[in-house]
C-alpha cells in the first residue's frame, strides 16, 4: 500500500473537476480516480464539519462509519468504485451561464448561500484514502506479535540504578528543580524500556527550507510529508514505520492515526530499514510557537535525530546554540546532512561540508570518521537522489544495530551528570580531618577552663601536702590564717557573668571554625547543609559544658593522699619532739632540776628546729610528682567531657553529612561511570 500525501495539488484538482483522467501519478501520489455520475452521489448537507462526510450510498452492501473527526472507515468488502462513488467526487461549482468549470477551492465551506451545493470529491477521496491506510497500520499494529521489550547493558542499568539512589539521596538537600532533569531522565529511561527494542526511533529535523521533507519523501519511497514554498509546510509531526509492532512508541510520541504512514513496498527497502521509525518534524525555527514546542518535545524522546542543514543556513545560529551545542553528548545518535548540494556549482559543495565539520567541531560534537563513534556527516540532494543512497545505507546499518536507544538513554545519563557535577563534584579535598577535631576539642577545654581546673587541682594537691608535711608552727599559723580568709583551693562552679560571656563566646567561635573547615572545599548546597547541622548543634552547648564540668570537676573533700605521708608526718613530729624534749631539758637545767649540760639539749633543739623545715622542703619536693599527675587528671576529665559533649551536639551531625555527601559522591562517580 503506498502512501498518500496531504497537498492539495490544484492541477489534481482542476483534472478531477474536469473529469480528465490523464496523468495522475506525481511523487508517488495516487491517482485522482474517475468520478461518478452526478446521481450517484449525495450532496452534503448544509452545517456540517468541514471534514469530509461520507454518506452511505443506497444499494450498498453496508455502510461506512464516520469517526469522531469526519473520517471514514471503510467496511470489509466495499469495492473501491463504490468509495468514490459515495464521495460524490467530480462535483463543483460552474458559472452560471458558463461551462467551464472552477478548481475546487479547499477551503470553501460547506453551506453556500447561492444554494449551491459545495462538491468535496478530491478532499474526500484524500482524507478517506489516508484514514483506510491509518485504520490498517493500527489494524496490523494491534495484530502483530509484540515486540520485544528494549534490555539495557549492566553498566547502563548499574548507571540508571546509581542515578535514581543519587535523587533519592538528594531530595533533602537539593531543590526540585535541580533534580527535575535527573528525574525526567529516569522516566524516560523507564518507559523506553517497556516499549519494542527491535525498533529505532529517527526524527528529521531542521530549519524552515532545508528540505527535510523532501528527505523524508526520498527515504520512504513517496510522497508522504507535504512539500511546497509555503512556510511552514509541516505542521505537525507525520511517522512512518517499515515494520509492524512500533504503535505504542508512536503514541508516545504523541502522534495520531491519522499521521502514520507506511513507506512504499519494496523487498529492498524491507530489509534494509526494517526497525525504522522515521518522523518528519515542523520546523524548529517556525513562526508558530506551537510547532517548535513539537520540535522540542518529539526531540527529548526520539532514539536519534538526523539533522538537516541547506547551504544558506548550515552555520544558523538558532540551530547551533539551542540544539547542537547542548546535543553535543548524543553524537553517537545524531546524523547531520547538507541537503541541497545540487544548488552549488563545482567543488563549492565540498567546501560548504568541510565548514559545516568545523562549526561542528566547535560545537563539541565528534566527528565519527575513521571508524570512531561520532557523528555521521553526509551531504546529498533530496531533490536529484544524490547521495541518499548512501544515508540509506547508513541509517541501515544504524537501526540494525539496534544500539539507538540505549545511546541515546546513556548520552541522556551524560547529560544530566554534566549538568549536576557543580553540586555534587568538587577539585578540593573534603572532609573533617584529625587536626580539625582536636582543635574543636581543644577551643572547647579552653572554653570551659581545663587547664586553669588542672593547674588549681595541682596547686589543691601541693597545698594540702603543705599542711599534712609541714611543722606545727607552720600548721598553726595557716589555721589561724584559714579562719581568717577560707580557701579550698579550687575554681569556683559558676563563674561570673564577664567569664560566662567570654566562655560563650569561646563556644561559638570554636563552632564556626569547625563548620569553616567541614564544609571547605564541599559545593554550595552540601556546604550550607554541614554549617546548618553544625548550627542547630550549637543551640544549647555552653549550657551543657557547664553542667558536664560541674560534674566532672575536683571531686569534694581534700584530694587523696600517697602512701609515704604518715612517715613524713612521723618524721615530722619526731622533729617536733625533739624540740620539745631539748626545750624541757635547758628548762630543767635553768631551774636546778637537772644537772648543767647545755650541749645534749641545744643539740636535740637545733636538730629538731632544722630537721623540721628540711622534711617540710623534702615533702613538698616528693609532692610535686603526684601533684602534677592529679592536676593532670583533672584536666583531662574536663577535657573529655567538653570533648564528649562537643562530639555528640556538633562533631556527629557534621559527621553525619560529610558521610551523605560521601555516599551520593560515590552515587555519582557510579553515574558518570567512574569507580
Amino acid at each position: 500500500m503506498t502512501a498518500v500525501t496531504d497537498q492539495d495539488h490544484t492541477e489534481q484538482a482542476e483534472n478531477a473537476v474536469s473529469g480528465e483522467s490523464g496523468d495522475g501519478e506525481s511523487d508517488g501520489q495516487r491517482p485522482v480516480e474517475e468520478p461518478l455520475p452526478e446521481a450517484e452521489a449525495e450532496v452534503e448537507p448544509e452545517g456540517e464539519d468541514e471534514h469530509a462526510r461520507v454518506e452511505t450510498v443506497p444499494g450498498t452492501e453496508s455502510g461506512a462509519e464516520r469517526d469522531e473527526e469526519g473520517n471514514v472507515s471503510e467496511a470489509p468488502g466495499r469495492a473501491p468504485a463504490d468509495r468514490h462513488a459515495r464521495t460524490g467526487a467530480g462535483r463543483g461549482r460552474r458559472d452560471a451561464g458558463s461551462g467551464s468549470p472552477e478548481p475546487v477551492d479547499a477551503a470553501a465551506p460547506a453551506d453556500d448561500d447561492s444554494g449551491d451545493a459545495w462538491d468535496d470529491g478530491l478532499i474526500a477521496r484524500r482524507v478517506s484514502a489516508e484514514t483506510e491506510q491509518a485504520a490498517a497500520m493500527e489494524a496490523r499494529g494491534h495484530n502483530a506479535p509484540p515486540a520485544a521489550p528494549l534490555t539495557y547493558d549492566d553498566p547502563l542499568h548499574s548507571r540508571l540504578d546509581a542515578l535514581r539512589e543519587l535523587v533519592g539521596l538528594s531530595r533533602a538537600r537539593l531543590d526540585s528543580r535541580t533534580l527535575a532533569e535527573a528525574g525526567q531522565v529516569l522516566d524516560e529511561a523507564a518507559a523506553r524500556r517497556r516499549l519494542s527494542g527491535q525498533h529505532t526511533v529517527v526524527a528529521i529535523a531542521g530549519a524552515t527550507g532545508s528540505g527535510k521533507s523532501q528527505l523524508f519523501n526520498a527515504l520512504a519511497g513517496v510522497a508522504i510529508s507535504e512539500t511546497g514554498v509555503r512556510r511552514p509546510t509541516t505542521a505537525a509531526p507525520i511517522a512512518c514505520s517499515w515494520s509492524d509492532g512500533s504503535a505504542s512508541l508512536i503514541e508516545r510520541l504523541g502522534i495520531p492515526p491519522r499521521l502514520r504512514r507506511r513507506p512504499l513496498q519494496s523487498a529492498e527497502s524491507e530489509a534494509q530499514l526494517r526497525g525504522l521509525v522515521l518522523v518528519d518534524l515542523p520546523d524548529h525555527d517556525s513562526a508558530a510557537v506551537q510547532h517548535r514546542e513539537h520540535v522540542d518535545r518529539i526531540l527529548a524522546l526520539v532514539d536519534a535525530v538526523i539533522w538537516v542543514v541547506d547551504p544558506e543556513k548550515y552555520a544558523d545560529a538558532i540551530l547551533h546554540e539551542r540544539y547542537l551545542r547542548p546535543m553535543a553528548g548524543h553524537a553517537e545518535v545524531m546524523f547531520v546532512v547538507l541537503n541541497q548540494i545540487d544548488r552549488l556549482p563545482g567543488e563549492a559543495a565540498e567546501q560548504v561540508l568541510d565548514d559545516l565539520r568545523r562549526l561542528l567541531d566547535e560545537d563539541g560534537i565528534v566527528l565519527g570518521e575513521y571508524g570512531e563513534p561520532g557523528a555521521t556527516v553526509l551531504a546529498l540532494s533530496a531533490l536529484t537522489g544524490d547521495g541518499v543512497g548512501e544515508l540509506r545505507e547508513a541509517l541501515g546499518h544504524f537501526v540494525t544495530e539496534r544500539g539507538a536507544p540505549a545511546r541515546r538513554i546513556a548520552a541522556d545519563v551524560d547529560a544530566a551528570a554534566w549538568r549536576l557535577r557543580p553540586v555534587y563534584a568538587t577539585g578540593r579535598r573534603t572532609g573533617l580531618s584529625e587536626a580539625a577535631r582536636d582543635d574543636f576539642a581543644a577551643r572547647l577545654a579552653d572554653a570551659v577552663g581545663a587547664t586553669a581546673a588542672g593547674e588549681a587541682a595541682e596547686r589543691a594537691w601541693l597545698r594540702n601536702a603543705n599542711r599534712a608535711c609541714g611543722t606545727p608552727w607552720l600548721r598553726l599559723w595557716r589555721w589561724f590564717d584559714d579562719r581568717r580568709e577560707p580557701s579550698t583551693g579550687r575554681l569556683p562552679v559558676r563563674a561570673q557573668p564577664d567569664e560566662e560571656a567570654t566562655a560563650r563566646q569561646r563556644v561559638e567561635q570554636a563552632v564556626r571554625t569547625l563548620a569553616d573547615r567541614a564544609s571547605a572545599g564541599l559545593p554550595a548546597p552540601w556546604a550550607q547543609a554541614v554549617r546548618e547541622a553544625a548550627v542547630r548543634g550549637s543551640q544549647g552547648l555552653p549550657e551543657a559544658l557547664d553542667q558536664l564540668t560541674a560534674r566532672a570537676g575536683l571531686p569534694p573533700g581534700r584530694p587523696p593522699r600517697p602512701g609515704w605521708w604518715p612517715v613524713a608526718v612521723l618524721a615530722q613530729a619526731s622533729m617536733t619532739l625533739l624540740q620539745i624534749v631539748g626545750g624541757l631539758w635547758l628548762v630543767g637545767q635553768i631551774v636546778g632540776v637537772m644537772a648543767p649540760n647545755l650541749g645534749v639539749p641545744v643539740l636535740l633543739m637545733v636538730a629538731g628546729i632544722i630537721g623540721g623545715p628540711i622534711v617540710e622542703w623534702s615533702c613538698r619536693m616528693a609532692a610535686r610528682g603526684p601533684a602534677r599527675r592529679y592536676g593532670v587528671e583533672a584536666e583531662r576529665r574536663l577535657r573529655e567531657a567538653a570533648s564528649g559533649c562537643g562530639r555528640a551536639r556538633v562533631l556527629d551531625p557534621v559527621a553525619a553529612e560529610l558521610l551523605r555527601y560521601r555516599e551520593v559522591r560515590e552515587q555519582y562517580g557510579r553515574v558518570v561511570g567512574v569507580g
